[in-house]
């Protein structure tokens, strides 16, 4: 029987009745629900045969293992199910595996990147909390078409003369081209801009301050000197202390036209999705009803209506992974262009 596949797993069954199941994860790990309805599916399966065997194998940078259980009783199916769940569960909650990436830098040596420390994203005040100047353009890939912004990363250089294979905070390293200005510590970076050079399958063009900081203490100038290098990274949550979701709503916004800035999305960082919800103006209730808006550009998400919207807002935002927040009545119903509205809820 031919493989059956998904963008997180894979099995196939063979004629003699063997089942096959591979995991195969980048950065990070996540058991989707149908990937995890597939697990289900193979272990009843193998409970119905009289005796294939059950195999899986989680490969990867973090994680890598295998083996074999006779299916004839239900225990050794039930066992092979939680050895999956267990092993590539904590293949995720370590943050998976460094994918190599190449790197560059631009704006001002000590900088945020752009002149007006802003991006395609739409995120301005890059140089202050809580970018920090930490900030880096992402070929499609990493920006998605506005979708991959606000996420974050860590990236590093390995360290001249540390072997080729090496073990750093939790996850592993591999085959990158090593510097002797590199420190080898991973720094986090945020997505804020994008670029469009065909440099790499995975490409930060990183703010001078973030291409520095991975140089060792007082080498920074003569890392950035180096010009393109090869880094390793992957995504990690991103922590804004103290802040929740922000929206700023965008100059030109009018009642037929409401566009918006979404900034601070805490943990994923990206925002995939975001509805808006009116009030009812014969009850000054909210309707019920939520409308999807379209990414505009960037990080700004836009809903362009025949008749006029009424507020107060809410606002529902999805993260990449599935996450939702809803800020009831963010939007007050004297809001103002160029304003910014803070919410109360942050992702959890």
């Amino acid at each position: 029987m031919p493989a059956a596949a998904g963008s997180r797993a894979a099995y196939s069954i063979s004629p003699g009745g063997h089942v096959t199941l591979r995991l195969q994860h980048g950065t990070p790990v996540v058991l989707d629900e149908p990937a995890r309805r597939r697990l289900l599916m193979l272990v009843l399966f193998v409970l119905a045969q009289p005796g294939p065997a059950f195999a899986y194998k989680c490969t990867g940078d973090v994680m890598a293992g295998a083996m074999i259980i006779s299916s004839s009783k239900v225990a050794a199916a039930l066992i092979a199910l939680f050895a999956v769940l267990a092993t590539c569960a904590e293949a995720a909650k370590s943050g998976g595996g460094w994918l190599p990436a190449k790197a560059t830098w631009y704006g001002a040596p000590n900088g945020a990147g752009p002149d007006d420390n802003g991006g395609a994203c739409g995120f301005k005040h890059t140089n202050q909390y809580p970018y920090m100047s930490m900030t880096s353009c992402g070929n499609e890939p990493l920006f998605k078409d506005g979708k991959g912004c606000g996420a974050c990363y860590q990236c590093l250089v390995v360290e001249l003369g540390r072997s080729n294979q090496t073990t750093v905070h939790g996850g592993t390293s591999s085959d990158a081209l090593t510097h002797d200005a590199c420190s080898g510590r991973a720094k986090r970076v945020i997505i804020t801009d994008m670029n469009y050079y065909p440099v790499s399958k995975y490409h930060f063009d990183l703010s001078g301050s973030a291409f520095g900081a991975m140089a060792r203490s007082g080498l920074n100038d003569k890392l950035r000197h180096a010009g393109i290098i090869d880094i390793q990274f992957r995504r990690v949550p991103c922590n804004y202390k103290g802040l929740n979701v922000n929206f700023r709503v965008q100059v030109g916004s009018n009642p037929n036209y409401f566009a918006v800035l979404v900034q601070y999305a805490g943990k994923d960082g990206a925002v995939v999705q975001l509805d808006l919800m009116e009030t009812d103006k014969a009850t000054g209730k909210p309707t019920g009803v939520w409308t999807p808006m379209r990414v505009s550009w960037g990080a700004v998400w836009r809903l362009d209506t025949k008749r006029p919207l009424q507020a107060p807002f809410s606002l529902r935002a999805r993260s990449d992974s599935g996450k939702t927040v809803v800020a009831e009545n963010v939007i007050p119903a004297d809001w103002k262009p160029m304003t910014d509205y803070p919410s109360n809820v942050q992702f959890p």
